[in-house]
């Protein structure tokens, strides 16, 4: 397993959220809730220790979002 990668061989990527995008949709957390939830204001948040997730259920999140507030990068 290389620094790059879980434990299950998929690429290890930082999910971002853009909150001053979100509009609190919460698609995010429906999608994907083992990682994401929605704050006291409704806004997006990953949920701690989640920031490195990655699989389908993230990728359809970001598809999900009506404003392209999540985005993923490098780990």
């Amino acid at each position: 397993m290389s620094p790059r990668t879980d434990a299950s061989g998929e690429e290890r990527v930082r999910i971002q959220v853009d909150r001053d995008r979100c509009v609190g949709g919460g698609m995010c957390a429906l999608v994907a809730p083992e990682v994401f939830t929605q704050d006291d204001d409704g806004l997006n948040e990953i949920i701690e220790g989640q920031e490195h997730s990655s699989g389908s259920a993230v990728r359809e999140a970001i598809r999900a979002c009506p404003v392209q507030a999540i985005r993923i990068g490098g780990a």
